[in-house]
């Protein structure tokens, strides 16, 4: 897509799938201009990458992809200052005793910071298998899981869980980012990082009806669903959330878990 709208005039914009990216998109999918496309956050950036969207809510993690030149275009974003409820590592054994996970490949961000959080806090490299159909759960010893199943589908038979955002708060003291709106460099995006941002403040005024209304569709108690928009996560790129963003991605790199750490580029 060579410019900031299709040929229909519309802005096209990838999110996430799950209940955590409601708030940042709330009343988006009213408006004639913007069409709001769905999908797991590992494969938004390919719609990036092949031009189908003109911003995506981007992993982290892939903002240093070698090739890729894109800015950061809203203060929006999915983060934590702590626990975050939806990315967990499941174990049967202690988790320092844990070598081996598999990995729920739908974020590539939560499988690095796994990686990082047990180099760092354990001591030791982790060995990570996908986790698909030849994986089942029950026959793993530790499954890193992401998004709405956490909650909706959390697995039997684990003794030990591990809060990913909260690991991260203990290891650094500083907020954690999974996801920020991503564009590439050359794109005119014209009023759309406002168009994002106001989305965003209005969500986040309206969190409670979000988790009410949309949260049982996604197989989220209303009680669970309001906490978790309201208490776990926050949405907004401010100082501190840069600075753990920046922290993630340059630990990440020196222990050649991300690609070579680079500036990024905000609008």
């Amino acid at each position: 897509m060579n410019g900031s709208k299709d040929k229909h005039g519309r802005h096209r914009i990838g999110a996430v799938s799950f209940l955590n990216s409601r708030p940042l998109v709330y009343g988006l999918r009213e408006k004639a201009d913007i069409e709001v496309c769905f999908d797991l956050p590992s494969r938004l950036p390919a719609l990036l990458d092949d031009g189908c969207v003109d911003a995506a809510l981007t992993p982290v993690v892939d903002m240093l992809r070698p090739g890729r030149s894109w800015k950061i275009v809203s203060d929006a974003c999915i983060g934590c200052d702590g626990e975050t409820m939806t990315v967990r590592v499941f174990s049967r054994t202690p988790p320092d005793q844990v070598k081996r996970i598999w990995a729920d490949q739908a974020s590539h961000t939560s499988v690095a910071l796994a990686r990082l959080i047990w180099q760092e806090t354990y001591g030791h490299p982790l060995d990570v298998c996908p986790l698909d159909d030849a994986a089942r759960t029950e026959d793993c010893d530790a499954v890193l899981l992401i998004g709405d199943k956490v909650v909706t589908a959390a697995p039997y038979g684990f003794t030990y869980q591990t809060d990913l955002g909260g690991a991260w708060k203990s290891l650094t003291g500083l907020p954690f980012v999974f996801a920020v709106w991503a564009a590439h460099a050359r794109t005119p995006v014209g009023a759309l990082p406002t168009l994002l941002s106001q989305a965003r403040d209005r969500g986040v005024a309206h969190a409670e009806a979000i988790a009410v209304r949309e949260g049982p569709g996604l197989g989220w108690p209303p009680a669970v669903a309001r906490t978790y928009l309201t208490r776990n996560l926050s949405y907004t790129l401010d100082g501190r959330h840069r600075d753990g963003m920046r922290a993630f991605l340059r630990m990440a790199s020196q222990r050649n878990i991300a690609p070579s750490y680079r500036e990024l580029v905000f609008t």
